[in-house]
């Protein structure tokens, strides 16, 4: 390296000196590679020892009693990722959360959920520390991680609060970030067989030692772009789909599964029984506008306006699906450092630095409106045949104040095409600084402080919201002293309202749409304060050959806080078009302490090694309902010769609960439910105990059993925090086997079986609006009861929960109210061995699952095997890699599998605490077949300075299972399945 060059880093490090640090990582060999992975702490004193992910103690090999699975950093190159989940997501001990294909539901963030047992209940640490969060949930944003400086990743399973602390559920995933030598820029670009959904990335980073070797520092920046892809350019999510399995009209009771379209019947689509079906595709882009709903009858608006005539299923149904984004548009920014300098022997001063822009849009159909108005009769936006309907309507008004005075009372349906699609751009900023001071206290002592500081600050844009209370002024009107059409309110017309015509095809006055719209802007600002004080080492020898016991002991301090702050628009509830809500903000702190010792007993002695561990931490939380608990753990490592090894271990892991939990303003939300006051329960419960109950709680006696209850297969409700909710248990059983055998060398395979419940889990009270309903009207039957308590006094004039005149939303608030449960077992090889003149290497890992069991109230059954959508997660998963190398140049496959699942409402279907199930042959496709993608990738080192890699994923361009009412969105399952298809990537690395 020049003595220009190097003054130059040595200028810039010393500037960075205050902000910015790293440690090193270790090499990992063959042999260990598969069994753990290590960061190396740095310092003199420190002996070539490492830190295992799961660990806080020093140690000379890579051995954990945890379950350790590790995907080198060839794995992101070898794909083409730009971002972290494209190769995060594709590991079978993990399911996909938030993705770049979650537009509805989505937030424009990435996050990741081990084991299914949800995003919250997975800690994410950077190089051994935990990571920024960006919302009032406190997870982690995986686009805030810069992929191409990653030198591994750990995926711990399992409880390792004991270790790191709350929110270590399911298990810890650790982002190993490493050095950087010289100068290093990259670039990758990546497209669809079919030209879209471009992604484009470059980065650039650079790296020396500097004073003596006494210091190192690193900087790194990256620029990434992906384009959108619209549900419209593919052929299974452009035309949104519904489903059904019985012939319209029936009244099977047993059949009663499907989506009931407006009219009220559910249509018939089933080529054959139990399987491969067709689905109901909806309508078109364009129509319909505008419905109404007269007496019990959807009716829509002739295109050019005035006229009715009745519902049509299914041509009739807008087709939403054009209008949707399939993979998000993303633009991010990223740049950071790190670096260390040794002050003196025995202080090392380390620091890192890290910030990133990011910004997702989300792009949904224009907004649909449900409200119920006051219709003027004698409008000139009606013909004499609808007026005539609409008086018939009036004349049956129940309220007799309002009866025959002019105006029909009936809920309006009505897209708002003129208004364009509605978007919402979320603009993520954050930023990360740690400072910390490590060294040696004595050749067998190690001391390590840190104090860390992020800030996640998102500003929503949404555009395309309508102003419910506008919208019913602009509805109803009245004439004028000169004849004119006008706004009836008069404070509404002094505001500027203008009537609108939303009974035809762009009818609606310009002036109209205006008044109605409304944009809005939301703030959310999170905040993670950190210290961490420890000193770990090693205190004597058993004298039986083993390493000496290792030991580590320290204090932790945390302080988390959130808010979110919606547009006064939005938290005022008047809001059609994105869900509204309340401000949510608060914060809370926790003061730990925490020891680990590790007693190597014996190595090739009699036996070839034997090691026990523990671990337990104590924590005082500022939070009254959660006060101080304890976490602990305990694992033995046995080898009874060199080629086997035994380990198991035992946690108990806590997670804490986060802002929104606790102080979550109140917000909408518009659930899939069904009253079982409505037509849509089935008939089997429509006794006449029902019917009472129905009536007392406020349903009128001539609408119980009818659609006019729930117009809607949604029904909206509010929801909130709870700052009474307490911390949720889990207790971690492991016990695995490692096999290197010294007759086939570079050979590693280990299994290990995993068993994790978790207990009080923190959920929405009486889980949720639906759960309630089943078991308030078909269960308990008592309105005393307090799980019917949210709907008392929450029916308006035809009955129906919320949206209706006088109606009022369910309320339902966080509580301790279900459990968790998983096992399973996770098997890992990894294989090279020469072949003619090159080398051939195999990786595979792969997940059988043996149960996944979870409750939304402790109180109802075991629901079994509940993953995304209504399909359960696969019984077997895995993806393996086969490379070939010679010289220069590499070939590599994968083989990415999916197994076969069903439809959960088999075994999930429930009449209040008793399991009924669902028959197969009822359902338009109960199951799912596996599913295999194969990915090709070659590359090549042009010199020592440049290479190149090229590839193609989803070589057979295999396409998603399309689901129908089943699906999550799209369709499908789009943040599971490969949606893009057949997808070329091509990257180029420079180094010098």
């Amino acid at each position: 390296m020049s003595a220009k060059f190097s003054k130059a880093y040595l200028l810039a490090g010393t500037v960075l000196m205050s902000a910015v640090a790293a440690p090193a990582f270790a090499q990992e060999d063959a042999q260990s590679a598969s069994i753990a992975s290590g960061e190396f702490t740095g310092g003199e004193n420190t002996g070539g020892a490492i830190v295992v992910t799961g660990s806080r103690i020093q140690r000379k090999d890579l051995t954990s009693t945890s379950p350790v699975a590790v995907v080198q950093a060839e794995e992101f190159e070898l794909s083409g990722a730009v971002n972290v989940e494209q190769v995060i997501n594709t590991l079978p001990q993990v399911l996909p959360g938030v993705t770049g294909f979650s537009n509805n539901p989505g937030n424009g963030a990435v996050t990741l959920n081990l084991r299914n047992l949800g995003s919250t209940r997975t800690l994410v640490l950077v190089n051994g520390r935990r990571w920024m969060f960006y919302d009032t949930n406190q997870v982690v944003d995986l686009n805030t991680i810069p992929q191409f400086l990653i030198s591994g990743v750990d995926v711990v399973t399992g409880g390792a609060s004991a270790v790191y602390g709350s929110d270590a559920v399911a298990g810890v995933v650790n982002f190993r970030l490493r050095e950087v030598d010289g100068i290093e820029m990259g670039a990758t670009y990546s497209l669809t067989e079919r030209g879209d959904g471009a992604r484009y990335s470059a980065n650039v980073a650079v790296g020396s030692d500097f004073a003596d070797n006494r210091g190192n520092v690193t900087l790194f920046a990256n620029y990434t772009r992906r384009k959108p892809v619209f549900q419209g350019a593919r052929d299974f999510s452009k035309t949104a789909a519904g489903d059904g399995c019985i012939v319209p009209g029936s009244t099977n009771p047993a059949t009663e599964i499907g989506t009931p379209f407006p009219s009220g019947i559910t249509v018939s689509t089933c080529a054959s029984r139990g399987g491969e079906v067709g689905f109901v595709p909806q309508g078109s882009a364009t129509g319909p506008i505008g419905t109404i709903t007269l007496g019990t009858s959807s009716f829509i608006f002739n295109p050019t306006g005035g006229g009715v005539r009745p519902f049509q299923d299914p041509a009739d149904l807008y087709n939403f699906a054009p209008a949707n984004y399939l993979q998000l548009p993303q633009e991010r920014y990223l740049i950071g450092a790190y670096g260390g300098y040794e002050i003196t022997d025995g202080i090392e001063f380390y620091s890192e630095l890290s910030y990133v822009n990011n910004r997702v849009a989300q792009e949904l159909a224009p907004t649909p409106t449900g409200v119920t108005a006051n219709l003027q009769i004698a409008s000139p936006f009606f013909d004499a045949a609808t007026r005539t309907r609409l008086q018939q309507q009036d004349a049956a008004e129940s309220n007799v104040a309002t009866r025959g005075d002019g105006y029909a009372t009936t809920p309006v349906q009505y897209r708002f095409l003129s208004a364009g699609a509605r978007n919402q751009e979320a603009t993520r900023q954050a930023f990360r600084v740690l400072g910390g001071f490590r060294g040696a206290i004595t050749p067998a002592i190690n001391y390590d402080l840190f104090y860390s500081y992020a800030r996640t600050s998102n500003t929503q844009i949404q555009r395309g919201n309508v102003s419910r209370s506008r919208y019913i002024n602009a509805l109803q009107t009245s004439f004028s002293s000169t004849g004119a059409l006008q706004c009836m309110d008069a404070s509404a017309r002094a505001a500027g309202c203008v009537p609108i015509n939303v009974f035809g095809s762009g009818l609606a006055d310009p002036a109209a749409v205006r008044y109605v719209q409304v944009n809005s802007t939301n703030l959310e600002q999170s905040d993670l304060q950190n210290i961490v004080a420890s000193i770990s080492g090693s205190l004597f020898n058993l004298g039986l050959g083993a390493d000496d016991v290792g030991f580590a002991f320290g204090g932790e301090y945390r302080k988390m806080s959130s808010r979110y702050i919606p547009d006064t628009f939005l938290a005022s509830g008047d809001v059609l078009g994105f869900n509204a809500g309340q401000p949510t903000g608060g914060a809370y702190d926790v003061k730990e302490a925490f020891a680990e010792l590790r007693v190597p007993v014996i190595e090739d002695n009699v036996i070839h090694s034997l090691s026990l561990n523990g671990a337990a931490r104590y924590s005082d939380y500022s939070l009254a309902a959660v006060g101080g608990n304890w976490t602990y753990t305990g694992g033995v490592d046995f080898a009874p010769i060199r080629d086997i090894r035994f380990r198991a271990q035992y946690a108990r892991a806590v997670r804490a609960p986060n802002v929104q939990d606790l102080f979550g303003g109140q917000s909408t939300g518009f659930p899939a439910a069904t009253d079982p006051c409505s037509d849509r329960g089935s008939a089997a419960t429509r006794t006449q105990t029902l019917r009472d109950l129905c009536i007392a709680n406020g349903v009128p006696a001539a609408n119980v059993f009818t659609r006019a209850v729930q117009p809607n297969s949604q029904i909206q409700g509010f929801f909130g925090g709870n700052p009474n909710v307490r911390q949720e248990t889990s207790d971690t059983y492991t016990a695995g086997v490692v096999f290197s055998p010294t007759f086939i060398p570079r050979l590693n395979i280990t299994a290990d079986y995993f068993d994790i419940k978790v207990e009080d889990t923190i959920g929405t009270r009486y889980g949720g609006l639906a759960t309630a309903l089943s078991l308030c009207f078909n269960t308990v039957q008592n309105l005393a009861s307090p799980i019917c308590q949210p709907f008392i006094g929450k029916r308006g004039a035809t009955g129906a929960l919320g949206e209706t005149a006088g109606g009022q939303n369910p309320i339902f608030i966080q509580d301790n109210v279900g459990f968790l449960e998983t096992s399973g077992v996770d098997v890992q090889v990894d294989y090279n061995l020469p072949v003619g003149p090159g080398r051939v290497s195999f990786f595979y890992l792969g997940t059988y699952l043996d149960k996944y069991r979870s409750t939304p109230i402790a109180v109802l059954p075991e629901r079994e095997n509940i993953g995304e959508g209504t399909f359960g997660l696969p019984k077997y998963r895995h993806t393996s890699r086969l490379t070939y190398s010679q010289g220069p140049v590499q070939v590599s496959g994968r083989w990415r599998f999916e197994g076969k699942t069903q439809d959960g409402r088999i075994n999930n279907v429930f009449n209040g605490l008793t399991r009924i199930g669902t028959d197969p042959a009822l359902l338009p496709k109960p199951y799912l077949g596996a599913i295999s993608y194969f990915d090709l990738s070659f590359g090549a080192d042009v010199n020592e300075n440049l290479s190149f890699t090229a590839g193609v994923n989803n070589l057979l361009d295999k396409q998603p299972p399309v689901l129908g009412a089943a699906a999550e969105q799209a369709n499908t399952l789009p943040s599971y399945y490969d949606v893009l298809g057949r997808d070329f990537f091509v990257s180029a690395k420079l180094k010098f």
